[in-house]
C-alpha cells in the first residue's frame, strides 16, 4: 500500500531539527532518541516511527486529502540509512570522538534537510539505484 508523500517529507523536517540541536548540544541522549526513531522507521516502517505516529495523528487531519503517494520500501530504506548514520554518530560520541560523532551526525542531518526543504530523498535515490543494480546482475 501506498503513503502519502508529506508523512516522511514531515518526519525529515522533525529529524532535521532534532539533529540540528544534536550537533549544537553534542546530546548523546538525544541523539539515542533519534536512532530509535529511525530503527522504529527502518523495521517497522515510516508510520510506525514516532514522527509517522505524529503525522498521522496531529498534522494530517488538519491537510487536505493527499493527492501524491510513494511505495513505503525507498523511505523505509531511508530510514535503514539515516539509522547507520546516527548510530555511528552515537558510538562516536559515547567513545569521545567529538569528530566521528559530528560528520556522522552532520550527514544524517543533510539528508533529512534535503528531504524536509526540496522533497529530495537521498536515501530512496539510493534504494532506487540498489534496485537497478540488482536486477540487472540477475
Amino acid at each position: 500500500m501506498d503513503i502519502d508523500v508529506r508523512g516522511p517529507r514531515f518526519g525529515a523536517a522533525v529529524t532535521a531539527v532534532v539533529l540540528a540541536v544534536v550537533l549544537i548540544t553534542g546530546s548523546v541522549w538525544l541523539l539515542a532518541w533519534q536512532t530509535l526513531a529511525f530503527a522504529m522507521g527502518a523495521v517497522g516502517g515510516v508510520g510506525r516511527s514516532p514522527y509517522g505516529w505524529l503525522f498521522r495523528r496531529a498534522v494530517r487531519p488538519r491537510l487536505g486529502p493527499p493527492t501524491e503517494f510513494e511505495a513505503p520500501e525507498p523511505p523505509r530504506f531511508a530510514q535503514a540509512v539515516g539509522l547507520t548514520f546516527a548510530a555511528v554518530g552515537l558510538v562516536g560520541y559515547a567513545a569521545g570522538v567529538q569528530g566521528l560523532g559530528l560528520a556522522a551526525t552532520g550527514a544524517a542531518l543533510a539528508a533529512a534537510f534535503l528531504n524536509a526543504a526540496f522533497g529530495y530523498c537521498l536515501g530512496c535515490e539510493m534504494y532506487l539505484l540498489v534496485r537497478r543494480v540488482t536486477v540487472r546482475a540477475e
